[in-house]
């Protein structure tokens, strides 16, 4: 039989290590006791598309989330949820848990639908983690018309000529584009906005007659330009593209304007800088693998790219940008 010292003895070690289980436990829980952090990526990535399936945005995000799903270590899904010119997608992103787990794919209209009354979402509810394209507007006419140059097309305007631009909606980039090239050039009373469901009945209006030009980007009249039926005056680049080699800039043709789509992707407000720094990191890998460049290249996607912190502060400047030119169309909706 076991003594009273003997007894009491095994009561305190057993009491002792109890107390260190449960110590062990509590610093676990609290991420404290020297262990590692929480791994992240500790589950799937949802990628928010605010555009239709099919479509570029789509096509792009898609492209970039199956390469990134080796490079990020983790499965990487894209929803799309689509309305109000991309506004629900984008507000889906900014509400988003803060994980690092949900990232929104933004386009230029975050940047100008607050401004246009479409909806309160702004790119200030959310923040960067890195822009991976960027399609210049294109200014082109038909081949067979006597617009030899962007100058030719100013000049016209200027002579009191109206021109009419064909575009993919009232308040769309490609309206905004030109809209802003012609303020620039001091004709904008006289170069009007047509607007059209989409690219592809604009271009057809400019090869038809109806229309004097066509603003889109420069993938979207790359057929055309091709087989020979439109010419493409200028490029709202700061150097010329890879699928309009012959075309110039406006910077080129003295006119100091440069705008298009762009597309990148972005995170609830809240979510932790490292998580942001990760996701950079992992997204920037795929983003230089040799399957996405080609897939962008094939397809003629412009690749552009800026870290976190370029990209914030240049959809900020997008968004005071844009909201010059729109408030000076007088097109925000009621």
């Amino acid at each position: 039989m076991l003594n009273g010292e003997a007894r009491n003895g095994g009561v305190l070690r057993l009491c002792a290590l109890c107390c260190a289980m449960v110590l062990g436990a509590v610093l676990a829980a609290c991420g404290g006791g020297g262990g590692a952090e929480e791994e992240f990526p500790s589950k799937q990535i949802e990628i928010i598309v605010p555009w239709d399936p099919g479509g570029g945005t789509d096509q792009t995000a898609r492209q970039l989330a199956s390469v990134a799903e080796e490079t990020c270590g983790t499965n990487i899904i894209v929803s799309n949820q689509t309305g109000s010119t991309g506004a629900v997608g984008f507000q889906a992103a900014a509400n988003a848990e803060p994980d690092g787990h949900t990232i929104g794919l933004a386009t230029v209209e975050i940047s100008m639908i607050n401004h246009l009354g479409v909806a309160e979402v702004t790119p200030e509810d959310v923040r960067g983690v890195m822009q991976y394209n960027f399609d210049p507007a294109a200014i082109s006419v038909g081949a067979d018309t006597d617009y030899r140059s962007i100058d030719d097309l100013i000049s016209a305007a200027e002579s009191g000529q109206n021109i009419r631009v064909g575009t993919s909606g009232t308040g769309s980039i490609w309206h905004v584009a030109f809209a802003g090239m012609a303020q620039k050039a001091g004709v904008a009373e006289n170069m009007t906005n047509v607007p059209f469901d989409g690219a592809a009945p604009a271009i057809q209006a400019v090869l038809g007659g109806q229309i004097e030009a066509t603003s889109a980007s420069g993938a979207e009249v790359r057929p055309q330009v091709e087989s020979g039926d439109l010419r493409p005056l200028a490029v709202m680049a700061d150097e010329r593209l890879d699928i309009l080699p012959d075309t110039p800039t406006l910077k080129e043709e003295g006119i100091d304007w440069t705008t298009g789509a762009w597309r990148g992707l972005v995170v609830p407000n809240d979510t932790p800088d490292d998580r942001v720094e990760t996701l950079n990191r992992c997204f920037k890998e795929a983003y230089d693998s040799e399957q996405f460049r080609q897939f962008m290249e094939q397809n003629g996607f412009g690749m552009q790219y800026k870290p976190a912190d370029e990209f914030e502060a240049f959809m900020d400047e997008e968004y005071e940008r844009f909201g010059r030119i729109i408030e000076s169309l007088d097109i925000r909706q009621q």
